[in-house]
């Protein structure tokens, strides 16, 4: 199972060029029977190894931005292990609830992708753009800690739209970038028991010949069409997530509230 989940995964990340955190956690929480959090700390981990594959990839082709790829990584490592820790300490269904809407923001990212060239409205340069990227790494870094998923989607966005990055380029350095701050956090979440180490050789296995076999499919077919199902795919999960777990909330107010009272009656 562990193998299969991380075919479907890596094969997703190689179809259109993300990790497969928003594919893992959600399958592990359901096929595999993990909490939330031991979820996302798993999938962390794993994405090391697609972030690494991907990575050399791309820095053989000369499609990678060191400096750029670096400012990522220190930031987002810097808040990767904030992240893991709220996530150790927020109840499950919080957690569900915020992955519902990083589901929701990526399926969002994944139509508008190949047209982020034309949304760019800067082009920053020198101090400005490095800012742009700190910025970028040090949200990017919270979510990849918090939700397990390494946020390429995010680091894409950044790059191109605000530093004009080009397309092919963003995605490289994003995957090089990612791999520092999902060690951190996957490291953080080790710490607190969130990482399944025995089924993490099975899904990394499964996610690197996945990527690959992805990679090759998308070479056939027309990559707008997929991007679109698999957007919806997502939108489907994470407003199912966001509906299932608002009742949660509505529950543990009333909850809180009757502590508060128990006092007052006595």
């Amino acid at each position: 199972m562990s193998f299969l989940i991380g075919l479907i995964a890596g094969i997703f990340g190689g179809l259109v060029g993300l990790g497969g955190g928003v594919v893992m956690v959600p399958l592990m929480t359901r096929f595999m029977a993990l909490a939330q959090a031991r979820a996302h700390g798993t999938s962390l981990a794993v994405v090391v190894v697609g972030g690494l594959s991907g990575a050399f990839a791309y820095a053989l082709e000369g499609s990678v931005d060191y400096g750029a790829a670096l400012i990522l990584a220190v930031t987002a490592s810097a808040t990767a292990r904030m992240g893991a820790h709220y996530c150790s300490v927020l109840p499950e269904w919080r957690l569900k609830r915020h992955f519902g809407c990083i589901l929701v923001a990526t399926a969002f990212l994944l139509v508008v992708k190949p047209y982020l060239e034309f949304l760019a409205v800067f082009s920053l340069t020198g101090w400005a753009a490095a800012a742009a990227l700190a910025a970028t790494g040090l949200a990017t870094g919270f979510i990849a800690g918090l939700l397990g998923v390494g946020g390429g989607a995010f680091l894409i966005a950044g790059m191109v739209i605000f530093v004009g990055m080009s397309q092919h380029i963003a995605q490289g350095s994003s995957l090089l970038s990612m791999v520092p701050a999902a060690a951190v956090g996957a490291w953080a979440h080790w710490r607190r028991g969130n990482v399944e180490a025995a089924i993490l050789p099975g899904l990394a296995s499964g996610i690197l010949f996945g990527a690959f076999l992805g990679g090759v499919v998308a070479n056939y077919l027309p990559e707008q069409t997929l991007r679109f199902i698999f957007a919806i795919v997502l939108t489907r999960l994470g407003v199912a997530l966001i509906r299932k777990n608002l009742g949660q909330e509505k529950n543990e107010s009333c909850e809180t509230q009757g502590e508060r009272d128990v006092p007052l009656r006595k």
